[in-house]
C-alpha cells in the first residue's frame, strides 16, 4: 500500500475515511485510480488530497503537503490562484492552457507552464471543495519558444538572402553566375545558423527546373549528396516524402509558385534508416515583373521533436477534456450506486431490528399473558368451588402482569417516538435536585452522586415525568458500569448551536439545554458504543436488561425536538449528553398538582360524555363515573358523539377514545366540539398506536391523555382534576 493510500486522515480536519461523506469517498477513489495528475480540496479548511501522479509537481513539499490546507501548501502562488479557487467554490468550472507560474519546487525559482482545470465538488446541494486536473507544459512551451526564435532568425536571414540574390542578379549577366552567387549566399546563411534548428538549404531555379541542395538537405531526404550538388528534379525530392503528405506538399508548392512570396510547409520525409521524420520547409518564391516565377530558395527545419511534444500535449488535453466532461457524471453515478447500497444495508438492518423486536415482544408478552390468563382461570375455578379467600392472591397476580405489560408497551413507544408528551414549564435545577435523593438510594452508597447546576435556571418546556425517567435510567446504567463503586456527575448547562453544528447534531440552530450524565466506570469500545441506541441491544447478562433503556431515551429526546449523544472510552467511563431546545416559556406558577386538589363531592351533577367504540371499555368507564356521581351520556362513534355535542345538552367533560371508526377520530371530534364549546375539557383514552393523531403527540391546554390499560384510580383522579380545573 502506498504512502498516499495509508495516510492517517483522522489526524486532519477531514477525519477518518470511514466517516467521510459519499461524495468525498467517491472523489478520493477517482484520484487514487487515475493515471492523470489530480488533486482535490474539501471542507472549510480546503484540505488538500492528491494522487501519486500529482506528487512530483510538489517537489520537496511532498509528502508533508498531504492533508494540509491548500493556502499553506501553495503559499507562494496563493495571490494568483486564490481568486481562481474562489470562483470555483462559487460554482464556476475553469480551464487554462499554458498558464505561467514562477515556482520554487526544488530550492530555486523557475518559470513553469501548466494546462489545468478547476471544477466544483458538491456534497448534495452544497459546494464543499474543488477538483484540479493538471499537466505541466513547460517543455512544450519552451520548445515552441525555441522554434519562434529560429523562425525569427530565419526570416531575418531570408530577407538578407533575398536582398543579396537580387543585387547579384542585377549585377551579373549570366544565369550561371547568379546561381553561383545565390548558392554562396545560401552557404553563408547555413554557416551562420548552423547552431540552430536549420538542417539543410536548397535553391530551385524555376525556369530550368534545376533543384540543387546542400549535403545536409540530401542526407535528411535520404538522397545521395552528390546528386544534390549536380542538381535534382523535384520528383526525385518528393519521392522520399511520406505518401500521405505528398498531395499536400504538391498543392503548397503550386500555390506559392503561382502567387510568389513566403512559403512554409510541414511534412514527413523518409531518411536512410527507413523511418519518417517531420521537417518544415521555409522559403520564398521570387517573381519577375510580369509574374513569371524565377527562383525558389529555402531552408529545412527539424521539427520532429516539437511535433512529438505537440502531439503528446494535444492527446493529454483531449484526455483532460474528456475526463473533465465525464467526471461529474461518473461522480453522480458512483454516488448514486453507493446510496443504493447504503439504503439496501439500512433496509436489511431494519428487517433485522424488526425480527429482534417481534421475537422479544412475543417472548415477553407470552410470559405476561400467561400470568394474566392463568390467574383469571384459577379465579374462575375458585369461585366455582366457593373458595373466595384465595381470589385476592390471583387478582393481585393478574393486575401485576397487566401493569408490567403496560410498562413494556410504554417503553416500546418511547423508543418508537410514539408516546404522547405533556410538556410543561420546568426548572431543571429544581427537577434534578428533587431526584438526587432517589438516585442516591437507587445506585447505593458505594457510588458518589454529584450535580453541577445551572447558574441561570431558564424554564424548559418539557414533559417532566419523561425527563425524570430518562435521568433515572441513565444513572442506573452508570451504576451498572461501576460494580465496585465510583462517581456519577450530572451536569446542566446552556449551549448555542450554530450552522456548523447542523450536520453533527441534526438539530436546528439555537439555544439548547445540555444535560449530561458521566460515570467513572468501565467505558465502552467503539463497536459497543455504535450500537448503544439500538433496540434490544444490551451487554448485560440474560434477564438483567431489555436493551430498551437508551433507545427509549433517544426516542424521548428526538420527539422533544432534541438529540442524544454518547462519548465513551474503555477504562475511563462514559458520558451521555441530552440536548433539549430552550423556548420562551413562563416560569412555573406553582399550581397544586392534581393529586393535591380536593375530590369532587358525590352528586356534583357534572355531565360527562363518553365516546368509545369498544363496549367493554365504555362499560367500565361509564360504570366507574356513575359510581362517582357523574351524569353520563354514551356514544359508540364520532358521529354519535358529535350529535350530542351539537345539542343543547350540558357537557362538562368529553372522554373519548382516539382511534374511533367511521371516518372521525377522537382528536377530530374534540376539535369539532371546541368550535361550539371552546372551554370544553377533553380526556383522550388511547391504546398508544394512535398518538400521532394528537397533533404530533402534544396536547393543547384543557386536554389530557390516559393510556390503556389504566387503573380505575387513575381514571377517577384524571376526571376529577379536569372537571375541577
Amino acid at each position: 500500500m502506498s504512502y498516499l493510500e495509508s495516510f492517517a486522515w483522522e489526524t486532519t480536519p477531514l477525519g477518518a475515511r470511514a466517516s467521510w461523506p459519499v461524495a468525498l469517498r467517491t472523489t478520493y477513489d477517482l484520484l487514487m485510480a487515475s493515471p492523470f495528475a489530480m488533486c482535490a480540496t474539501w471542507g472549510a479548511e480546503q484540505t488538500l488530497i492528491y494522487n501519486q501522479a500529482y506528487a512530483p509537481f510538489l517537489g520537496a513539499r511532498h509528502p508533508a503537503a498531504l492533508g494540509q490546507p491548500i493556502d499553506e501548501v501553495w503559499a507562494e502562488l496563493w495571490d494568483e490562484i486564490a481568486p481562481l479557487i474562489a470562483r470555483t467554490l462559487a460554482g464556476e468550472a475553469l480551464h487554462f492552457v499554458d498558464k505561467h507560474f514562477v515556482m520554487t519546487r526544488n530550492g530555486y525559482p523557475e518559470d513553469t507552464y501548466w494546462s489545468f482545470s478547476y471544477s466544483p465538488l458538491r456534497d448534495g446541494e452544497r459546494i464543499v471543495g474543488m477538483l484540479n486536473i493538471t499537466t505541466e507544459t513547460t517543455a512544450s512551451v519552451q520548445a515552441h519558444r525555441q522554434r519562434d526564435v529560429a523562425e525569427a532568425a530565419l526570416r531575418r536571414h531570408n530577407l538578407t538572402l533575398e536582398q543579396e540574390l537580387s543585387a547579384r542578379i542585377d549585377e551579373l549577366d549570366s544565369a550561371r553566375a547568379a546561381e553561383s552567387s545565390v548558392l554562396a549566399a545560401a552557404e553563408r546563411v547555413q554557416l551562420a545558423l548552423a547552431a540552430g534548428a536549420i538542417i539543410g538549404t536548397w535553391y530551385w531555379d524555376l525556369p530550368t527546373d534545376r533543384f540543387t541542395v546542400d549535403e545536409a538537405f540530401a542526407i535528411n531526404f535520404g538522397l545521395d549528396p552528390a546528386l544534390g550538388r549536380d542538381g535534382l528534379s523535384l520528383a526525385q525530392v518528393v519521392a522520399t516524402v511520406h505518401p500521405d503528405d505528398q498531395p499536400g506538399l504538391a498543392a503548397a508548392i503550386a500555390d506559392v509558385i503561382g502567387r510568389g512570396g513566403r512559403y512554409a510547409h510541414q511534412y514527413r520525409v523518409r531518411r536512410s534508416d527507413g523511418r519518417y521524420y517531420w521537417l518544415e520547409a521555409n522559403g520564398h518564391v521570387e517573381l519577375a515583373p510580369d509574374g513569371t516565377p524565377l527562383r525558389f530558395p529555402g531552408v529545412l527545419l527539424d521539427v520532429d521533436a516539437r511535433r512529438a511534444l505537440a502531439d503528446e500535449r494535444d492527446r493529454a488535453l483531449a484526455d483532460l477534456r474528456d475526463l473533465t466532461a465525464t467526471l461529474e457524471q461518473r461522480v453522480e453515478e458512483r454516488t448514486e450506486e453507493l446510496r443504493r447500497s447504503e439504503e439496501a444495508l439500512r433496509q436489511s438492518q431494519k428487517m433485522e431490528a424488526v425480527g429482534q423486536l417481534t421475537g422479544g415482544l412475543a417472548h415477553d408478552f407470552n410470559n405476561l399473558l400467561a400470568g394474566i390468563s392463568g390467574s383469571l382461570d384459577l379465579m374462575s375455578l375458585r369461585i366455582g368451588q366457593g373458595r373466595f379467600t384465595e381470589l385476592e392472591k390471583y387478582l393481585t397476580a393478574a393486575q401485576s402482569s397487566a401493569k408490567r405489560a403496560a410498562a413494556l408497551t410504554h417503553r416500546l413507544l418511547a423508543f418508537a417516538r410514539r408516546q404522547t408528551l405533556a410538556p410543561e414549564a420546568t426548572e431543571v435545577n429544581q427537577l434534578v435536585g428533587g431526584l438526587l435523593d432517589l438516585v442516591q438510594r437507587t445506585v447505593g452508597p458505594a457510588i458518589q452522586v454529584q450535580f453541577s447546576s445551572l447558574p441561570d435556571d431558564q424554564p424548559l418546556l418539557v414533559d417532566q415525568s419523561q425527563l425524570e425517567n430518562a435521568l433515572l435510567n441513565l444513572c442506573i446504567n452508570a451504576r451498572d458500569a461501576m460494580p465496585k463503586g465510583g462517581r456519577i456527575l450530572i451536569a446542566a448547562s446552556h449551549r448555542t448551536l450554530g450552522e456548523a453544528d447542523i450536520r453533527d447534531f441534526e438539530l436546528a440552530p439555537g439555544r439548547y439545554l445540555h444535560l449530561s450524565v458521566t460515570d467513572s466506570g468501565s467505558g465502552m469500545t467503539p463497536e459497543v458504543a455504535a450500537k448503544a441506541f439500538e433496540p434490544f441491544f444490551t451487554t448485560k447478562p440474560m434477564g438483567q436488561g431489555t436493551g430498551l433503556g437508551l433507545s427509549m431515551i433517544y426516542g424521548f429526546a428526538r420527539q422533544s425536538g432534541g438529540q442524544l449523544r454518547l462519548r465513551s472510552t474503555p477504562g475511563e467511563g462514559t458520558t451521555v449528553c441530552l440536548y433539549l431546545p430552550l423556548r420562551p416559556v413562563e416560569r412555573p406558577c406553582g399550581l397544586p398538582r392534581v393529586e393535591d386538589q380536593p375530590a369532587l363531592l358525590e352528586g356534583a351533577n357534572a355531565t360527562v360524555l363518553v365516546v368509545d367504540d369498544e363496549p367493554t371499555v365504555r362499560m367500565l368507564v361509564t360504570d366507574l363515573l356513575r359510581e362517582l356521581g357523574y351524569v353520563i351520556i354514551e356514544a359508540a362513534d364520532g358521529a354519535g358523539g358529535l350529535e350530542v355535542l351539537h345539542s343543547d345538552a350540558r357537557i362538562d367533560l368529553l372522554v373519548t377514545d382516539v382511534g374511533l371508526p367511521g371516518g372521525m377520530n377522537g382528536r377530530q371530534l374534540a376539535d369539532a366540539a371546541r368550535v361550539r364549546r371552546p372551554a370544553l375539557k377533553v380526556l383522550f383514552i388511547t391504546g398508544f398506536a394512535e398518538t400521532s393523531l394528537l397533533s404530533d403527540g402534544h396536547l393543547e391546554p384543557g386536554m389530557a391523555i390516559l393510556t390503556k390499560p389504566f387503573a380505575v384510580e387513575a381514571l377517577a383522579q384524571r376526571v376529577k382534576g379536569l372537571v375541577a380545573g
